[in-house]
């Protein structure tokens, strides 16, 4: 299999870290591609994915599993005897379906928005709106600052144990650096002792 990807970017990392827990990284051969030269928005890369976004997952029989979280469950789902980072019983798999939704739509989601909006990194390809880029930048803050509560009497996100709920949320703090928003600079202590903690893990290096 190959995984299509960009290093520095946060969604495959977070596939990554995944692969490092379920001990798969052996399983995929990476590809990296280029997405300030545009080779993600190439003929031959929108045939992988018509989205034209990395990772992008190719499978042995030439198929291509697009989207972060379908390539995690395509590898949850394929190696059963792995260690389980979706959940076991129904409610662990609620559970951390609903704190990775939570993740996505009020953390990653605006970090971002405010990375696009504020940096002009792709302005090439989009009209950045500074206004939404500001707001975006209140939100992660405010989503730091529910997830510490949060983890106020508790050592990991859900079900008393390491999930890819904590992956999501540790590498969308770790994304939030580009928009000059460092847990280290907030009062934020559950949070914090939380970031260290995944921080810690050797997936988290990967």
């Amino acid at each position: 299999m190959k995984l299509y990807e960009t290093a520095i970017a946060p969604n495959p990392r977070r596939v990554r870290m995944f692969l490092a827990e379920k001990e798969l990284l052996d399983q995929v051969e990476f590809v990296e591609i280029d997405l300030l030269k545009g080779e993600n928005r190439t003929a031959e890369f929108a045939a992988r994915n018509p989205m034209k976004k990395v990772p992008v997952l190719e499978l042995d029989d030439g198929n291509h599993i697009a989207e972060t979280m379908a390539i995690c469950r395509y590898f949850e789902a394929a190696y059963p005897d792995a260690p389980t980072m979706l959940g076991d019983t129904p409610r662990e798999k609620a559970l951390v379906e609903q704190w990775l939704r939570w993740v996505e739509f009020y953390f990653f989601m605006p970090t971002g928005m405010c990375f696009q909006h504020s940096t002009g990194y792709f302005k090439d390809r989009m009209k950045p709106i500074p206004e939404w880029g500001e707001e975006c930048h209140k939100n992660i803050i405010s989503f730091m600052e529910f997830l510490n509560s949060q983890l106020a009497d508790r050592d990991y996100i859900c079900c008393d144990r390491f999930t890819a709920a904590d992956i999501n949320a540790f590498t969308t703090v770790e994304f939030a650096r580009v928009v000059q928003i460092r847990v280290s600079e907030l009062e934020l202590p559950h949070l914090q002792e939380w970031y260290q903690r995944i921080k810690g893990r050797s997936s988290a290096s990967v």
